[in-house]
């Protein structure tokens, strides 16, 4: 069921959330943190959903945030839509569109919205803010979430994630990479010989290649070139050592075959994985992903500020 007041306030939001819940006779004991999503009218919808799926494993308070400025002289007026439970899952959800002045003031009606005493996490479905901790809403969160794949220019968007990375960032570019990273450290956990390059190839302009060039040559300490491939994602990765090459590559977006100089081919699953499952990961930590924020500073090692080959998932 959902609740629709229009031009109303976040007091009547938060009385109107409490009266569904007592009326489904839940309790906000349950909740584990509230989400904050600021988004647009055309990436809200999809981001929402997002998020009610991660509710599954992570019951939450999901509040949408809609900024919507509109002309000079527009009036300050705030709608929103309330489910609580039900086919939202188990957790509350509000999607708040914030006009005229009140769109630049989404804190101050965040915040009686807020559960006591839980983190709060705030995502960025698509545009993000220079410095997302020094925003009004990543000011509030634990966990500020962005993705560069979503910037029309995602090269531009990892140097300005550098710039303005602070502890508790995070990149959904870097998400992707999760499987990637252990399948590369359960392959340098066996014997091997001194590599002495490596290289990346991915579809053009996808972050999560650059953040994996990145991450392997501040971890090996040798050179990593990224290569153009026809994707989908990050297709391979190439390790030369000094008698041979270990190859991984995953040319179909499902299936990874690792190949090294003195062991049978084999096959890994290695699925490109949707938002929900990147965002439900994201939302089971919340301390500061400090090898994420090292990487960030390896860009400029690589001279991938703005990189050649740096969309979607990995």
């Amino acid at each position: 069921m959902t609740i629709r007041l229009d031009d109303t306030t976040a007091g009547a939001v938060q009385s109107a959330i409490q009266r569904e819940r007592q009326r489904l006779g839940a309790t906000a004991t349950g909740m584990v943190l509230t989400l904050l999503i600021v988004a647009d009218e055309d990436s809200q919808a999809d981001a929402m959903a997002t998020a009610v799926a991660s509710a599954r494993e992570h019951p939450m308070r999901i509040l949408g945030l809609v900024p919507r400025p509109g002309r000079s002289g527009t009036p300050a007026r705030l709608d929103a839509e309330i489910s609580v439970g039900g086919d939202e899952g188990p957790g509350e959800v509000a999607l708040l569109r914030l006009r005229g002045p009140l769109a630049k003031h989404t804190d101050s009606v965040v915040v009686p919205l807020l559960l006591p005493d839980t983190p709060v996490v705030a995502w960025w479905p698509a545009a993000a803010p220079a410095v997302p901790a020094s925003d009004p809403i990543g000011a509030l969160a634990t966990r500020r979430i962005t993705d560069a794949a979503a910037s029309g220019r995602p090269g531009a968007a990892l140097g300005v994630r550098r710039l303005g990375y602070r502890p508790g960032d995070t990149d959904l570019a870097w998400t992707r990479l999760t499987q990637w990273r252990t399948l590369l450290a359960a392959a340098l956990d066996q014997p091997y010989d001194p590599i002495l390059s490596a290289e990346v190839s991915a579809q053009r302009s996808n972050p999560s290649a650059t953040l994996l060039a990145a991450w392997l040559q501040r971890s090996l300490g040798v050179p990593v070139r990224a290569v153009t491939s026809r994707g989908p994602g990050v297709t391979g990765v190439t390790l030369q050592t000094e008698r041979g090459v270990i190859d991984i590559a995953r040319p179909d977006g499902r299936l990874a075959t690792i190949a090294r100089p003195g062991w049978t081919a084999r096959d890994i699953a290695l699925p490109r994985r949707v938002r929900q499952e990147l965002l439900s990961e994201e939302l089971r930590r919340l301390d500061p992903d400090e090898v994420y924020g090292e990487t960030l500073d390896s860009l400029t090692e690589l001279g991938a500020d703005e990189p050649a080959t740096t969309g979607a998932s990995g």
